[in-house]
Parts: C-alpha cells; sequence; structure tokens
C-alpha cells in the first residue's frame, strides 16, 4: 500500500463522525450500506479508519446522513493537536487512540447539538470544561 493511501487520525475521526451520525438517525451499518450501496461490513472498516474515504464517497455519505460534508471535519484541529499520536497510521502499527465515545457521550453530543441559542452552548461547555478540570485536579491529588 502507499504512503497516500494509509489511513490516518483524521481518517479516523472521519470515521467516527459517520458512526455518531448514523447512529444518531437510529440507522444501522446494514441500513447505511443499502443507501450507499455497500455492504455492512465496508461500511464498519469506513467507521474504524481502517478504509480512507475517498472525496466522491464522501460527498455521498453526507447527502444520505442529510449533512453539510463539514461536519465529518468540525474540530478536527483541536482534536489533532490534543492527541499528537494521531498522525499517519502505518501497516504494522497500533491504531491511534481517539478519546473512547460510549453511548451516554453520544447522548450529550446529540442533545447538545440540537441547543440552538450559541450563548447557551458556550456556557454550558464552559461549565463542562470546568467541571472536568475540577475532577482532574482531585484525581492528580
Amino acid at each position: 500500500m502507499s504512503e497516500n493511501k494509509v489511513p490516518s487520525g483524521i481518517d479516523r475521526i472521519v470515521g467516527q463522525r459517520l458512526r455518531w451520525r448514523r447512529r444518531e438517525l437510529k440507522l444501522t451499518q446494514e441500513q447505511l450500506g443499502e443507501e450507499l450501496g455497500l455492504t455492512f461490513q465496508q461500511v464498519q472498516k469506513y467507521e474504524k479508519g481502517v478504509n480512507r474515504i475517498s472525496a466522491g464517497r464522501l460527498f455521498e455519505m453526507a447527502s444520505a446522513l442529510t449533512v453539510p460534508i463539514t461536519y465529518f471535519y468540525e474540530g478536527v484541529d483541536d482534536l489533532l493537536e490534543t492527541v499528537p499520536a494521531m498522525m499517519t497510521v502505518h501497516e504494522a502499527d497500533a491504531p491511534p487512540s481517539l478519546p473512547v465515545i460510549d453511548g451516554e457521550a453520544m447522548e450529550l453530543v446529540t442533545a447538545f447539538q440540537k441547543i440552538g441559542d450559541a450563548s447557551l452552548r458556550r456556557s454550558l461547555l464552559d461549565t463542562i470544561r470546568a467541571a472536568a478540570a475540577s475532577f482532574e485536579k482531585s484525581t492528580d491529588s
């Protein structure tokens, strides 16, 4: 496999966003695959970031999931800064570790995205960051 075709951290983030949106719409991998003319295994590989998603396929996915293509890249710069191990993945390397997103975190993200008031969203985010920082300090002691 040539160097430019090896999945990277961006591929994993895009795959995670694909999974979030599919689950938000309560679609199975099989249902999304049928919509896109793919097998559920291929959808699964895209979601895990094992296979890269071409520009054309990403456009089709965005349309099927009713999101702008930019949805898949929102906040990527911040994630790449906080997880520096997310550089190019080589076949022999272990996959880069992403923050684990459990069902409860998915619900939080989904509910947060439904809040239309930018000021309220910012306030909630500040509150959550403060709580997380406080928790980190208490566990370091």
